[in-house]
């Protein structure tokens, strides 16, 4: 047994008798056992049902489609066009991942826009013309559309993880 400075047993000086944990060690002042904690779900192992699989086949329709209109609507009208078309990508997303509660919810039909977007963008017609223009619009776009699948997969997965929100330590 470890005998504090004091001599009494226990890392304190109080001599109650019983080891004492200090605040950095996180223990658990009422000596109670901690429950169980389970491992968080990876949000790519749920269960795989029918039902689930023709969800995901739909976003990932869904996410070709959006992709599409996104690539006529943003060249269309330049700064409302964009901002509803990242609103719609943006929205896919999220309400994947929300309705599916996984991550792949938010990675399916963003792989789904991702393919159709640069399919799009690498099909030049013999007489050089192509959905995306050379301009601004079609590049922040581009990046705007990956930075929402990043941010909207992010979100899913702190969910699916049990991240609480607040402060952190405290």
């Amino acid at each position: 047994m470890s005998t504090g400075k004091s001599g009494a047993p226990g890392n304190g000086a109080s001599g109650t008798g019983g080891p004492r944990r200090s605040r950095a060690g996180g223990g658990n002042p009422s000596g109670a056992r901690p429950s169980p904690v389970r491992p968080a779900a990876n949000g790519m192992s749920a269960p795989v049902t029918p039902g689930r699989v023709g969800l995901y086949l739909l976003l990932l329709i869904a996410g070709v489609l959006v992709a599409l209109a996104g690539t006529l609507v943003q060249a269309a009208w330049f700064p409302g066009g964009l901002l509803l078309a990242l609103a719609g990508t943006g929205g896919l997303f999220y309400g994947g991942a929300t309705a599916t509660g996984t991550l792949a919810g938010a990675l399916i039909p963003g792989a789904g826009w991702l393919l159709a977007v640069f399919v799009l963008l690498g099909q030049v017609r013999p007489e050089g013309d192509f959905l995306f223009g050379a301009g601004t619009s079609s590049y922040l776009f581009l990046a705007g559309g990956i930075v929402a699948a990043v941010i909207c997969a992010t979100v899913a997965q702190r969910r699916v993880a049990g991240v609480p929100h607040g402060r952190v330590g405290g």
